[in-house]
């Protein structure tokens, strides 16, 4: 009995029909891990560009604080250095003032001792009035040079009669009935007052009168 000896047409055809599974299988996987290693690499880049991302919006933000702070202390340091130089001129103008009162005001306790020394030499010659005495001139000289004097340093007197009462430099002492004057007219002056640079140094002693 003869065997039947396969052509190399059939032989081929078998090799075709029948598929060489292991080799498939095996180029699946080399596939299947080519596009897991891409999709990993693809992951860690968007991970690695998302890390850049909020790493510059991390640096923005801090910079944008660090710029506003700057900036808010830029401001209170413009306040300091105005609220400096406001409280520098304010203490300046203090220390003019003062010295422009200490020179107006320097004479005051100087002029209050002189003033009993005028009032003397008026009431002298209040005394001495109709009279005759030779004392009576020279004491009218030395009146007028005081008060020449005085008047010189910046002192005025005050002897109101007929004006009105000035709380500010009458001082009064008492109040009479008198139809013919104001109410509040001062009618007599007990003492007159003296005004050093528009400074009262002592008031007028004064009668005011009032309605009957």
């Amino acid at each position: 009995m003869t065997e039947a000896k396969s052509k190399p047409e059939d032989q081929a055809k078998v090799q075709i029909e029948v598929p060489a599974e292991e080799p498939l299988k095996a180029a699946e996987e080399v596939v299947v891990e080519a596009v897991a290693e891409v999709a990993e690499e693809v992951a860690e880049e968007v991970a690695a560009q998302e890390t850049e991302e909020t790493a510059e919006e991390s640096a923005l933000t801090a910079l944008q604080s660090e710029l506003v702070r700057a900036q808010d202390e830029l401001v209170e340091a413009k306040e300091n250095v105005l609220r400096a130089m406001a409280e520098a001129q304010n203490t300046k103008r203090r220390a003019q003032l003062d010295v422009e009162k200490a020179h107006k005001f320097a004479l005051e306790k100087f002029v209050e001792s002189l003033l009993p020394v005028v009032d003397s030499l008026e009431n002298g010659l209040k005394i001495s009035e109709g009279t005759e005495d030779p004392m009576r001139q020279g004491m009218e000289l030395t009146l007028k040079l005081f008060l020449d004097n005085l008047a010189r340093h910046g002192v005025t007197q005050l002897n109101p009669v007929g004006e009105p009462l000035d709380p500010h430099f009458h001082q009064a002492i008492t109040m009479v009935p008198n139809p013919d004057m104001e109410p509040n007219t001062v009618m007599d002056v007990v003492q007159k007052g003296y005004v050093l640079n528009e400074r009262v140094v002592r008031p007028a002693m004064v009668v005011v009168s009032r309605a009957p």
